[in-house]
């Protein structure tokens, strides 16, 4: 998806202020200098020509004008170099920080939309309106209609409540956005096809692999018979000899997708657990 219309979004030299302390970042030293010797020279020349003509001794002047430029400087000069040429000042952070502010964040999404033609569509053009691409989908039957699963590149001005907006515009329900890292774009199947190989291997690793692949936390037996969680983010996989596995992933509900995966694997770990240990040909030859 390609976005259709670019915002731009002005940054002025006020947005680079601490939000704790109010300060703005100290500017480099060449323009620093630059802009005081633009503020300073003009008021020095102007001082110079007036101290001049008066006739005062020569060392009077001398005080006279040290003094006066020490004032000057130090309450006129610099505050107004910092005021007068703030944005040639910052001109540099302001530049990074427009940079960081346009460039792209990875966002994972999910919405439950009407199983109908067009839905999808709603979806494509409500987050183009905000210059975001759908980098990947996947498509979950629920209850009710379908849950659309996504990894969006979104503009890095765009915020959780953004996207949230335009999905719920666009049809979602029980919308729901996280900021997320390059990893989402993997292969799903093909990071499971890993994990199971891992499993093979030692079917022991079979907890540690599940919490792989959902990014779950795993509980305790002790944890899941007190702690309560919202529906849809807890999930229970019965395992022969490892009793109940339980597993829970906070405000981020498992797809049904994510959950057969789950159970697959434990499948396949009870299968290799409960497998007779392979008979040597020497064993296998050997005489009664």
């Amino acid at each position: 998806m390609k976005p259709s219309a670019r915002t731009a979004t002005a940054h002025t030299a006020s947005d680079l202020s601490c939000e704790v302390c109010g300060l703005m970042p100290e500017p480099t030293k060449t323009r620093l200098t630059v802009a005081n010797v633009a503020v300073m020279l003009p008021i020095e020349l102007l001082v110079h020509a007036l101290v001049v003509e008066t006739h005062l001794p020569y060392v009077a002047k001398v005080l006279v004008l040290t003094l006066t430029a020490t004032v000057l400087v130090i309450w006129v000069a610099e505050p107004s170099a910092a005021r007068i040429l703030r944005g040639w000042l910052h001109a540099p952070a302001l530049r990074h920080r427009k940079k960081l502010g346009s460039a792209p964040a990875l966002w994972r999404a999910r919405t439950v939309l009407q199983d109908q033609p067009g839905t999808l569509q709603k979806v494509t053009r409500a987050l183009s309106r905000l210059e975001t691409n759908i980098l990947s989908i996947h498509v979950h039957p629920v209850a009710n209609g379908v849950l659309d699963e996504f990894v969006l590149s979104a503009p890095g001005n765009i915020s959780e409540r953004q996207l949230l907006e335009a999905l719920d515009d666009a049809g979602g329900s029980r919308s729901h956005v996280w900021p997320t890292t390059a990893l989402a774009l993997a292969d799903g199947q093909t990071r499971a096809l890993s994990l199971a190989a891992r499993v093979a291997g030692a079917p022991g690793e079979l907890p540690l692999a599940v919490a792989e692949l959902l990014h779950a936390r795993i509980l305790t037996r002790s944890e899941a018979a007190v702690e309560n969680y919202d529906a849809g983010t807890r999930l229970k996989i019965p395992t022969a000899w490892h009793g109940p596995l339980t597993f829970v992933r906070p405000g981020e509900p498992f797809t049904p997708a994510e959950s057969a995966r789950a159970h697959r694997l434990a499948e396949l770990a009870e299968i290799l657990a409960h497998r007779p240990a392979p008979v040597s040909p020497r064993e296998a030859g050997s005489p009664m």
